[in-house]
């Protein structure tokens, strides 16, 4: 994956002001601009999309800023998250391993289950991978994204910490199912074209994961590359941060509830899901 802006980026300043130029790398190290309310961060959001045109932007929330060893916000898939600053450890092969028995189990299940079938699903592995991911399933080389504002500004909040933290990830123009950037070492997921209708969860949060192209699937194809060529923080270009008791105290714009964001009651494909859980084991 390339590194977004190695060309100068437009960015609000965290002490507000005039917008300035920046690098990716300049972007990651700085602190996150506070926002006020939902309002003032989607007012900020259509400012840094105006001055950056050329990227559109998608949303990922978190309950904190993580940092790696030269103190820049990373962004990693779940795979490859860890301490350490090369991805070479056991553990990220055993992920491997059992993402790879994961996929296995989700044709079959997908095949007997009381929804639409999809032959996409045996033949692309980048789609399996994004349903396993989506529902939690098992790590997988894909990051959670959601072309939703709110929606991301919901996540972050649902943690007990006090603050909550928005990033936008530039990403290229994003067209059908799964959009390939070979120049940006890049794709992008649209999960309401992979999932049916009764696998509800992927709709609801207008769901979306990103990728390295060419995708990555064993442990071998990475073990030798350092964790800041798999980070997504490399897309990033702005990050946010909020106190979450004074964010949401207007009723314009509501704080969307966990139940509202995890409906698994409704959602047909949630059992399923626990069943390959079941079956994988530890």
């Amino acid at each position: 994956m390339r590194t977004i802006g190695k060309s100068k980026l437009l960015n609000i300043p965290a002490q507000g002001g005039i917008p300035v130029e920046q690098t990716n790398d300049q972007i990651r190290k700085s602190k996150p601009t506070p926002v006020q309310n939902y309002l003032d961060l989607a007012n900020k959001i259509a400012e840094v999309q105006y001055l950056n045109p050329e990227h559109v932007l998608v949303f990922r929330g978190q309950s904190a800023d993580h940092t790696d060893e030269n103190h820049m916000t990373s962004i990693r898939p779940g795979i490859f998250r860890g301490h350490d600053s090369t991805v070479t450890r056991s553990p990220i092969a055993a992920r491997f391993e059992k993402l790879k028995r994961a996929e296995k189990l989700l044709i079959e299940k997908w095949l007997d289950a009381p929804i639409a079938g999809n032959e996409k699903i045996r033949k692309y592995r980048i789609l399996r991978w994004s349903i396993l991911q989506h529902y939690e399933i098992c790590e997988t080389p894909l990051l959670d994204v959601t072309y939703s504002l709110r929606v991301a500004a919901s996540f972050a909040s649902l943690h007990d910490d006090s603050h909550g933290y928005v990033f936008a990830l530039g990403v290229p123009n994003i067209s059908g199912t799964v959009t390939t950037d070979m120049e940006a070492g890049l794709q992008t997921v649209r999960l309401s074209s992979v999932c049916p209708p009764q696998a509800r969860r992927p709709h609801i949060q207008e769901g979306y994961l990103l990728g390295e192209y060419p995708d990555i699937s064993v442990y071998a194809e990475k073990q030798n590359y350092s964790s800041f060529e798999v980070d997504f923080g490399r897309r990033l270009l702005a990050k946010f941060e909020f106190v979450k008791k004074a964010f949401w105290n207007r009723n314009t714009f509501p704080q969307i509830s966990q139940q509202a964001l995890y409906p698994n009651r409704e959602d047909t494909f949630k059992d399923v899901a626990k069943q390959i859980i079941i079956e994988l084991g530890e």
